[in-house]
């Protein structure tokens, strides 16, 4: 799935050192190892001349979560004494420890560990009421919860009886039944487009759900996976339930890279691609904001330095290339890239080895085509 890089601008725009730390924050039994911890990290911090009162700031930031389940991580980001960011993260670290004190924030742990803020929606529905829950990939809990409690007039069993009395009853029955639906459909609406769900999972009575599916806008219908499940408060049916929530998450996860890596693959070839590989073009797609996504093998680059710059264009291989805009030092590529990547609003798809074609690091689809190559221009 790709990462929305936007919500990040604004920090990408403050003025540096940053100052992030990314740590274990499981609890564990000892307090005082806790506040070793803390101090470890302050100490460095301080080895890489983080200002003090950065210091002061993350240290009283990366305490152990305590009473939350094991294991746990936290991400914390700190400039000017303030703590910008101070994430929860559930699970062990992805790949190593990290603190550093850098001239552009350093946000690759924190994408690496929650790869994408993937909104889902799982509804449960009967014929009389739903329960409608708004979820996030990697964030734990829920972030927002609707219950709906329809009518329950002329649900109850029918009557025995022949003739227009039981027509007549049947009829109030089944529009009953799609007021109730109707009512539910609008709040799923509501909750899909304010939160931009990429999946809704409709689960619970199977006539209810097919209401459901009937009212809902034309936009969300082919986001609906049908889950032929009814909801039971038993811990064993619970936990079933929640694993196939997962596995639709993670089918959907897996169809939206697939169409990714394919839109790329048919590029190849083409007279005038709307893709990039390699750092030299992907640079110049991200100077020019052409980029729609950035597809990136962080790994293979972390040992590679670009120029961060302090505006347009963000980054560049050569001071030659800053246009006049100030020169904030060296980092990462997957740095300078990811930056360069959210100050133009695109689009981020972080991948392991094998993924690419060979040789091939990083990759962009664009949001236009590939002109004739200019004298110059080097694109390796």
């Amino acid at each position: 799935m790709t990462e929305k890089l936007h919500k990040f601008a604004d920090l990408y725009r403050g003025q540096g050192p940053w100052c992030a730390a990314y740590v274990d924050a499981s609890a564990g039994g000892v307090e005082g190892a806790a506040e070793v911890r803390a101090g470890d990290v302050r100490a460095a911090l301080a080895e890489q001349g983080a200002p003090d009162q950065d210091q002061q700031a993350v240290e009283a930031a990366v305490d152990p979560a305590y009473g939350l389940p094991a294991p746990i991580s936290r991400f914390v980001l700190v400039r000017q004494g303030e703590v910008e960011l101070n994430e929860l993260l559930p699970g062990p670290l992805v790949g190593t420890k990290s603190i550093s004190v850098d001239v552009v924030p350093d946000l690759l742990p924190l994408l690496k560990h929650r790869p994408e803020e993937f909104p889902y929606i799982v509804v449960e529905a009967t014929r009389e009421d739903a329960e409608i829950r708004l979820r996030y990939v990697g964030r734990p809990g829920l972030a927002a919860e609707a219950d709906l409690a329809g009518s329950s007039e002329d649900i109850s069993k029918l009557p025995g009886g022949e003739g227009w009395a039981q027509d007549k009853q049947q009829r109030r029955t089944e529009d009953t039944w799609r007021r109730n639906a109707d009512d539910v459909a609008q709040q799923i609406d509501r909750i899909a487009a304010s939160s931009g769900a990429r999946l809704i999972v409709l689960a619970g009575d199977v006539r209810a759900r097919g209401l459901v599916l009937d009212q809902l806008a034309e936009a969300h219908k082919p986001l609906v996976s049908m889950l032929d499940a009814e909801f039971r408060p038993e811990d064993s049916h619970q936990q079933i339930f929640e694993d196939q929530v997962q596995e639709r998450v993670a089918l959907q996860w897996a169809a939206e890279q697939d169409q990714i890596m394919d839109r790329l693959a048919q590029q190849e070839g083409q007279a005038n691609p709307e893709s990039v590989t390699g750092v030299g073009a992907v640079v110049n797609a991200l100077q020019q904001a052409q980029v729609e996504v950035l597809i990136l093998n962080d790994s293979a680059l972390a040992d590679r330095q670009l120029l961060a710059l302090g505006a347009e264009p963000w980054l560049a291989t050569a001071e030659e290339q800053a246009l006049g805009a100030e020169v904030l030092g060296h980092v990462s590529v997957p740095s300078a890239m990811l930056r360069a990547a959210s100050l133009t609003d695109a689009s981020l798809l972080l991948v392991p080895d094998g993924v690419l074609p060979d040789g091939v690091d990083v990759a962009a689809l664009l949001r236009w085509p590939v002109g004739p190559e200019a004298p110059g221009v080097n694109a390796t």
